[in-house]
């Protein structure tokens, strides 16, 4: 008897949470010992589908979303990053404590196409900090997704939302 292979596929909201701790072990350092005197966050549009044809069809995208530490010596806090849906209200929270990145270093998280929670106005926002002046991080969406012989690839720049300096 065969199987088919989507009969063991988990449904996207039962999927297991991403562990960015175990996943990104070699992009990840000790936090610092020092005071974090700088903080930020970003917003980063998401779109986890999009309607086409005049709104007659929807076509689902996976989503990828990277942090990438833009400095060469510092290592950069990251204090949160949640995804939200349409409507504003949290999907999911990815990080349970606060983790370092190494400098020049990445993370990410992936939104399979089937797993349509956040909609067509899905979003993260993700909190960084450092111990000192930092390069600001670069945080990206990347989603991709298609329908019949066409595919569609795009990008969505995170837009900081604030960055403050403890005097």
């Amino acid at each position: 008897m065969l199987l088919s292979p989507l009969a063991f596929a988990v449904p996207a909201a039962a999927q297991s949470k991403v562990n960015i701790e175990q996943n990104f072990a070699e992009s990840l350092t000790p936090l610092p010992k020092e005071d974090l005197a700088v903080s930020g966050g970003f917003y980063v549009p998401a779109y986890s589908s999009v309607a086409m044809s005049q709104g007659k069809l929807r076509v689902d995208f996976s989503v990828t979303l990277s942090v990438h530490n833009a400095s060469e010596t510092q290592p950069l806090v990251i204090k949160r990053i949640a995804y939200f849906d349409t409507a504003g209200k949290q999907v999911e929270s990815y990080l349970k404590t606060p983790v370092a990145l190494r400098p020049l270093a990445t993370v990410s998280i992936f939104i399979p196409t089937d797993d349509v929670r956040g909609g067509t106005g899905a979003n993260f926002l993700v909190d960084w900090a450092a111990t000192g002046e930092i390069a600001e991080p670069v945080v990206e969406a990347l989603m991709v997704g298609g329908i019949a012989n066409a595919h569609y690839a795009f990008i969505s720049q995170g837009r900081p939302t604030r960055t403050a300096t403890k005097k």
